[in-house]
């Protein structure tokens, strides 16, 4: 499988590359987003380790361009560790991120964890009344009307769905929506939570993620 490596620091590029490739990778490497877009169109790589801290185009933007054509996987490299940070990446469709300074070895340990996981067998559109989810589109709609979610958005209404009506308990919710719990507080679930309740009120569901406090939420009818 190929791999494309995003990073500005040939020295860090040249580690990651030769970790990979003893891994049994093809690679690509790119020094800014403009040359990784470019790489995308060229060379579809199979998933793209992206370094948040680019000049000109920062990682951010270069995901936010790359999600506009491709959903290939893209786990971020960061030398930040502020949780605002991992979780504006994990909005922006990341599947990963990893910390610097990191172990190659766990570098690897995660690409083949993202690629197992993209490469599972294609899930059906799931339905709960009124809703549908098309996970392999990433589309929701409510009746007809289409509803625009944000990444973590569209992840935690899937995870609702496939389990429409049973509890999911706040600590399992977590657990499945983001890949790494200790970037993710309370807060930042309840947080989404709001947000996705809004857009469904408005799309004509106000009540269909319901609370049970102290235990978790579930799927109301629709």
């Amino acid at each position: 499988m190929k791999i494309l490596i995003v990073d500005d620091d040939p020295r860090l590029r040249d580690l990651v590359r030769l970790a990979m490739e003893r891994a049994g990778f093809a690679v690509i490497t790119a020094a800014d987003g403009r040359s990784c877009l470019t790489h995308l169109a060229r060379e579809m790589p199979d998933l793209i380790v992206l370094d948040i801290g680019l000049p000109e185009m920062d990682g951010f933007e270069t995901c936010r361009r790359i999600r506009q054509r491709s959903e290939v996987p893209v786990l971020f490299l960061t030398a930040r560790d502020d949780e605002i940070d991992r979780i504006v990446g994990l909005e922006l469709g990341a599947d990963d991120y990893v910390t610097k300074p990191f172990s190659p070895r766990e570098l690897v340990a995660r690409v083949r964890a993202i690629l197992k996981r993209s490469s599972a067998p294609v899930q059906p559109v799931l339905r709960h009344g009124a809703l549908s989810l098309d996970p392999a589109a990433r589309l929701v709609r409510v009746g007809e009307q289409g509803l625009a979610l944000t990444a973590t958005e569209f992840r935690l209404l899937a995870e609702l769905m496939r389990v429409a009506g049973a509890l999911v308990p706040r600590q399992a919710l977590i657990q499945a929506v983001w890949s790494r719990r200790d970037a993710v507080s309370d807060r930042t679930l309840d947080s989404h939570l709001r947000n996705l309740r809004q857009k469904l009120a408005l799309a004509g569901l106000p009540s269909v993620i319901g609370t049970l406090h102290g235990q978790g939420f579930r799927l109301e009818a629709a």
